[in-house]
């Protein structure tokens, strides 16, 4: 309506602004004859004219061609309509709110009747002895409830796990003298003689110069004039066929080698992998081998390997086994394909908790006439909440402004490491309360940041975003972290989770989650009224309590009493 009603009211300043011309009695009745007299020759014509399908304003011969056809083929109309349907909005309209609609499965249904159904099959234990006198009595409690604070996020494991094993092994040096023979070559490179000696066991050792070819004594010495080609000296720990050596020499060599005889079976497993190796024997470093000094760094080393050993894991029992946790995702923890070991993730309602409280019906909230009772109503007003809930949110939201960015209700990211099918998880957040005090879970290996994590998961503070491994061994999953986003109140939680899910916005990867804040126009584009705030609900006292009549209409009994009776003295 409010669309139509600005075009309306500036038609109607429009017609106010614009002069009237004056218009006489005479005038006025001339104009209704005439118009009476156009109706009535209108009329006459339509009752005198015979039908004609033509003169129907708006008629389509064919398109009442095919639904004569429709007509004659009734089978044709069920196809024609899954046809139309297909590019109709109002269809794809309702077949969207079907597909988004909540779905409840018939325990879900039954276990919210159980405690209706247990007051109906024995009414007079909750409203016996009660009558229309008002006056109070006792209070019987009712059957618990089965409603529900909110929903956590529980994880489990599945695929493979690695037990890790530390092993070490030693090395020894092993170092011997043996006596080498040299054989010393002379060759000229020109004429291709040194192409004898370009085997293994031979290495060029130098050159000097050739015979001189003319030259003459002078009183400083001979002097060469003509040079010969320059020689090459090569030396050959073996003799070579067919060459006669200038000249042979010995020497002692000193070969030292690694014994890793003992080392060997962990060194091909592909399961481990060398860690450390410290040197063990390094006093003295010379020492006397076959009559030889051998000067060595080291002489013995301890290697640490450390191996993994897989096998397969499944701590999903007890999720599965739970009736009222619903499955929501598997992420994988590795980059192999198949995934080797993955996360569940399930969805579980929060248990009730120590203080909750007992829940009565008492006669005094009771009138029956005839067997016929009727239950002041004492439950908080809904619309009082909601708006309450609103105010919050605006108010949240002026609050957690951050006029650099231009954003709202921005996170804080927060991680925890625990280890894959570890029995310690210091960030189970709610749903799983820790063993008390930080001190002790800090010794068990919580850090204190992990621990102030899980108590503000607790409170409904953090909203759980995703796992990813982060370490890893020859390809399997040893540690986990998982990432959470924490704002400064739970409304500012709810806002993040679902309005993610109006816009959409789903969170990021959980290595990469920043936990940004909303921009202005994605708030403005959020439907407030679509969202479940009844986690908030409770926070709030219970609103817009109607006054205890009972109790109200004896104190003004009593008033009355004391007026006569100081009346009477």
């Amino acid at each position: 309506m409010k669309g139509y009603l600005k075009p309306l009211l500036a038609a109607l300043l429009v017609a106010i602004a614009a002069p009237v011309a004056a218009q006489t009695t005479t005038d006025a009745k001339s104009d209704g004859k005439a118009f009476g007299s156009a109706i009535i020759g209108r009329a006459k014509d339509a009752a005198t004219t015979a039908p004609d399908a033509s003169r129907v304003p708006g008629f389509d011969p064919a398109a009442t061609q095919g639904l004569e056809d429709l007509a004659n083929n009734p089978d044709r109309i069920e196809g024609a309509a899954r046809s139309a349907a297909t590019n109709n909005t109002a269809v794809r309209a309702i077949e969207d709110s079907m597909r988004s609609r909540a779905k409840f499965s018939p325990q879900e249904i039954q276990s919210i009747l159980a405690r209706s159904g247990a007051i109906s099959e024995t009414p007079l234990d909750y409203t016996s002895g009660m009558s229309v006198s008002g006056s109070k009595g006792n209070c019987v409690p009712l059957p618990p409830g089965t409603g529900s604070v909110g929903t956590y996020m529980a994880t489990c494991n599945t695929g493979y796990t690695a037990e890790q094993k530390t092993a070490t092994c030693q090395v020894t040096l092993d170092a011997s003298v043996n006596t080498v023979t040299d054989y010393l070559y002379y060759c000229t490179d020109t004429n291709g003689e040194c192409d004898l000696f370009q085997v293994p066991t031979c290495q060029h050792t130098g050159s000097h110069p050739g015979r001189c070819l003319q030259g003459i004594d002078t009183l400083y010495g001979y002097k060469c004039f003509e040079p010969g080609d320059p020689v090459d000296e090569y030396t050959c720990t073996a003799p070579v066929a067919g060459q006669t050596p200038v000249r042979t020499s010995s020497r002692q060599v000193v070969t030292a080698t690694k014994n890793e005889s003992q080392c060997s079976p962990l060194a091909s497993d592909i399961n481990c992998a060398l860690e450390t190796e410290t040197c063990t024997d390094s006093d003295p470093v010379t020492r006397i081998v076959d009559g030889v000094a051998v000067t060595q760094p080291c002489w013995a080393w301890q290697r640490g390997y450390t191996c993994t050993i897989k096998t397969a894991g499944n701590d999903c029992g007890t999720l599965e086994a739970n009736g009222a946790c619903h499955f929501v995702r598997e992420d994988c923890l590795t980059d192999d394909v198949p995934c080797s070991t993955a996360e569940r993730v399930y969805e579980c309602p929060v248990p009730a908790g120590q203080n909750t409280g007992q829940q009565y019906v008492c006669d005094g909230d009771v009138y029956c006439i005839d067997g016929s009772c009727e239950t002041i109503q004492r439950a908080a007003n809904d619309e009082f909440k909601d708006a309450v809930v609103a105010l919050s949110a605006m108010d949240q939201a002026r609050r957690e402004f951050d006029p650099a960015t231009m954003t709202l209700f921005k996170g804080k990211r927060e991680t925890c490491s625990s280890k894959v099918f570890g029995i310690l998880n210091c960030c189970k957040g709610k749903g799983f309360p820790l063993i008390p005090g930080i001190q002790l879970l800090v010794m068990l290996g919580c850090n204190r940041e992990e621990v102030l994590l899980h108590e503000r998961d607790v409170q409904g503070l953090c909203a759980y975003v995703g796992t990813y491994c982060s370490s890893s061994f020859l390809g399997v999953c040893l540690t986990k972290k998982k990432v959470y986003c924490c704002f400064e109140s739970k409304l500012s939680r709810i806002l993040q989770e679902q309005g993610r899910a109006q816009l959409p916005k789903p969170w990021d990867k959980p290595k990469t989650e920043q936990c940004l804040g909303f921009t202005l126009d994605e708030f403005a584009r959020l439907d407030l009224s679509r969202m479940d705030f009844s986690e908030v609900y409770a926070e709030f006292t219970d609103a817009a309590w109607l006054p205890d009549e009972l109790q109200t209409s004896e104190l003004i009994q009593q008033k009355i009493r004391d007026y006569y009776e100081r009346s009477s003295q």
